[in-house]
């Protein structure tokens, strides 16, 4: 091939590859392809069930909440109460706000209570009925017993009820419910009540989102709906100053910053790596020519995770600014080897450099191609963005440097002794030793633990106006709060009551306070028309009993009204009690929960779920089979991504090994085991030595453990084709290694721990096998 003919073909490829990803990448919708939401980095076919409900919810109404507290001056008038009106009337106006509540409104609380009073012996006389039954049957007396044995136990009851000082605030309901139903309720579920006003000077407004917070639509277009809102609010009531939080805050916040970090890291690592090239090269203009290389790579990684993936964590971009140290390896080989004589075409250069260039390239890439069969969703998109980013890379490189006339840039070269001296020898063996000492103790002292937080980037100043918000609205510490969740109404029921036995055996002193606990369980519901048959002289038993203990039957006269009405009702529907009718007795409740009391209890598709708080810390968690979790999820996520490290571990090995064999295959035993003891030892050395230093590493310290050891793996290679011919190692294994470390230098610059983690462990390991392979001939014998 003639040379204008393979500089022509080298361009058109050149120009086809960017034409075609620039294409691509100008086609998507970033918004949408681009998430920053922490539950995408959680499989969506995660196999456990607590993760399963977390990643559920994560769009639900609980997610949706916004919390206000709007501010007046002491001196304002009028009240605050007016401005939060007209700030929530606002907010109505707007289809992006499903509901808007006034806190201190307590329309919605009456609107319940009156249900449930209404509809009492239908919600709360089925369970009533079956915990009286069992409470019987441990008594073992006969079955003839039981009416008198329930109308004394009532009676008794209501003496040791009406003893209570609260009793006072029931005096007029108890006439028409001697049997305690809804007071018992009231009682239960007090701490389910949220906060109905704050502190002097603040009025409290609760609203819902419709759109996701984590979409686009339920950010920036809310953020400027709530500040008109507020504009229109001080127009009446100058002054008014507002305080809020949402999950959008957070979500937005952190897509800011992630963003501004993956510009800055891209930029500053780019530069860096460039600042090294231009250091140790004499003909500074000619290093530019490294850049096309670099920006392909980048650009082969980023149409290949957006191609094969729906959705890209945004982390991966920022992790991905190490392509920028890794991708430069190959331009540099290929443009800092000398010809052999002058004039020597490029092809022939390429030909005796093929084999070291494809052997590093393609074992860098299978090792990668492991991290496919990953459980974490980023560990796989990152795998392809480096895969696809090496592939490319070698290919710019190839194609680029064939269209230059003279694809050679002269280096300065370091100094280092050619023939090392005995004292040289010497220190060498002794650093060898000290490195080897290392390496097999300090691994031993290594700690391990994964922490969710360390995945996003901290805003104190957010975190302490939420928790400041939520103490407002009645959010106290020393409180536990579990979501229990099924596939239908029936199910997710069967499993409160599930959770509720194991929560009273568990905590006996903290009983359990749901809204689901208003609905009996569908086999109560279905048993009583059984359960009545046996108390048919139930209200004569009752009537004597009262009588007995100095109380006036007839007093009671609503009461047993309402009883004949529903063994009236009863009789006639029994047959037709069924799934259909209990299903319907839960929405009818479900519709009457507005507000936030709509938090307590939602039922919609196949998504059915209650909340339950209890007054104690958060302790042991329920276990799976319940489906209910406790919201102070944090431990189960590090649990979870404990599991992925291990995971990420197993494959990180079948890779290596992979590597490690295909190395044996290619240059025999004795050049293999020296090829791969440069990376292993540097990792392990790497390893030694955060671990006698005290780190505690994570699962993005193994992640970088294994890049580390992939890009060492190339400069052993390169280093040992230049062995083999009894020539020192390649200037550009220095260059390489330099940049590559400076990349990732700039990494451990993040403010994101995991990011930074990575960066950090391996430009120590690449720094690491620098030195084994800059000082290994040095150890060797003339």
């Amino acid at each position: 091939m003639t040379p204008d003919r393979q500089t022509s073909i080298a361009r058109v490829l050149l120009l086809f590859f960017a034409v075609m990803g620039l294409s691509w990448l100008s086609s998507l919708n970033f918004s949408e392809k681009i998430s920053t939401n922490v539950a995408d980095l959680i499989p969506t076919d995660e196999r456990s069930p607590e993760i399963s409900l977390l990643r559920s919810l994560a769009d639900e109404r609980q997610a949706r909440v916004l919390l206000f507290a709007l501010n007046a001056p002491a001196s304002s008038a009028p009240s605050p109460d007016a401005a939060a009106t007209l700030f929530a009337a606002t907010l109505r106006q707007s289809p992006l706000f499903a509901e808007v509540a006034l806190l201190r409104d307590t329309a919605s609380h009456d609107a319940l209570g009156r249900f449930i009073y209404e509809r009492r012996l239908d919600l709360l006389l089925p369970t009533w009925l079956a915990t009286q039954k069992k409470a019987y049957a441990t008594t073992g007396r006969p079955a003839s017993d039981y009416t008198a044995w329930l109308a004394q136990k009532t009676v008794q009851s209501l003496d040791a009820f009406l003893a209570q000082p609260e009793a006072s605030a029931f005096q007029a309901l108890v006439k028409s419910d001697p049997l305690l139903l809804v007071p018992t309720l009231a009682q239960q579920s007090q701490s389910l009540a949220p906060a109905t006003s704050a502190a002097t000077g603040q009025a409290l407004v609760w609203a819902r989102l419709s759109v996701s917070p984590l979409a686009d639509e339920g950010q920036d277009p809310v953020f400027a709906v709530i500040d008109q809102a507020l504009a229109t609010v001080r127009l009446a009531h100058p002054g008014a100053t507002l305080e809020w939080s949402g999950v959008n805050r957070f979500a937005a916040d952190s897509k800011h910053r992630i963003r501004a970090e993956l510009s800055w890291l891209n930029t500053l690592s780019l530069l860096a790596v460039l600042a090294i090239a231009l250091l140790f090269v004499r003909q500074v203009w000619k290093a530019l020519h490294l850049a096309p290389v670099i920006l392909f790579s980048l650009l082969g990684g980023w149409v290949a995770v957006t191609l094969f993936f729906t959705h890209v964590h945004i982390l991966v971009f920022v992790l991905g600014a190490l392509l920028a140290g890794v991708a430069i390896d190959y331009g540099f080989y290929l443009y800092l080897q000398p010809p052999l004589r002058p004039g020597e075409p490029f092809r022939e250069k390429l030909d005796r450099l093929l084999k070291p260039l494809l052997t590093s390239c393609l074992t860098t890439v299978i090792g990668f191609s492991f991290l496919l069969w990953s459980e974490l969703p980023l560990i796989r998109q990152l795998g392809v963005f480096v895969s696809a980013g090496l592939l490319s890379a070698l290919a710019a490189a190839i194609l680029y440097f064939a269209q230059i006339k003279n694809p050679f840039l002269q280096a300065r070269a370091l100094s280092l002794p050619k023939t090392p001296t005995p004292a040289s020898r010497r220190l060498v063996r002794a650093l060898g030793l000290l490195a080897l000492a290392v390496a097999l103790t300090g691994p031993w002292f290594l700690k391990w633990h994964d922490d969710i937080h360390q995945l996003d980037v901290p805003n104190p100043a957010l975190v302490a106006n939420d928790q400041h918000l939520r103490t407002l609205f009645g959010d106290t510490e020393g409180r536990s709060i579990y979501i229990t969740r099924a596939d239908s109404l029936v199910a997710a029921r069967d499993r409160l009551a599930a959770f509720q036995s194991w929560h009273d055996h568990a905590f006996p002193d903290a009983p359990l306070a749901s809204a689901g606990l208003i609905l009996p369980t569908e086999a109560d519901y279905l048993a009583q028309p059984a359960l009545l048959a046996d108390l048919q002289d139930f209200e004569p038993r009752l009537r004597a009993a009262l009588d007995q203990n100095g109380y006036t039957p007839d007093s009671f006269a609503p009461f047993f009204q309402a009883w004949r009405q529903h063994l009236s009702v009863l009789s006639t529907l029994s047959p037709q009690l069924s799934t259909s009718a209990y299903t319907s007795l839960g929405a009818d409740l479900q519709a009457r929960l507005t507000g936030p009391l709509g938090m307590l209890f939602f039922t919609g598709g196949k998504q059915v779920w209650f909340l339950s708080l209890a007054d104690h810390l958060p302790a042991v968690q329920p276990p799976a089979d319940l489906g209910t979790v406790g919201t102070d999820q944090l431990q189960t996520l590090n649990t979870l991504f404990t599991r992925y490290r291990a995971s990420a571990l197993r494959l990180s090995l079948c890779g290596l090994g992979l590597i490690g064999l295909s190395v044996f295959v290619l240059y025999g035993f004795r050049r293999g085991l020296r090829i791969f003891m440069i990376p292993s030892g540097a990792c392990f050395f790497a390893f030694g030595l955060l671990g006698l230093t005290g780190h505690t590493l994570n699962l993005f310290h193994l992640l970088g453990a294994f890049l580390g050891v992939c890009l060492s793996h190339n400069y052993a290679i390169f280093s040992a084709e230049n062995a083999g011919r009894g020539e020192p190692p390649p200037i550009s294994i220095r260059l390489s290694a330099l940049c590559t470390a400076a990349s990732f230098g700039v990494l451990a610059l993040s403010y994101i721990p995991v990011v930074a983690a990575l960066g950090s462990t391996v430009a120590l390991i690449v720094l690491t096998a620098l030195v084994m392979v800059e000082l290994e001939p040095l150890s060797r014998k003339n």
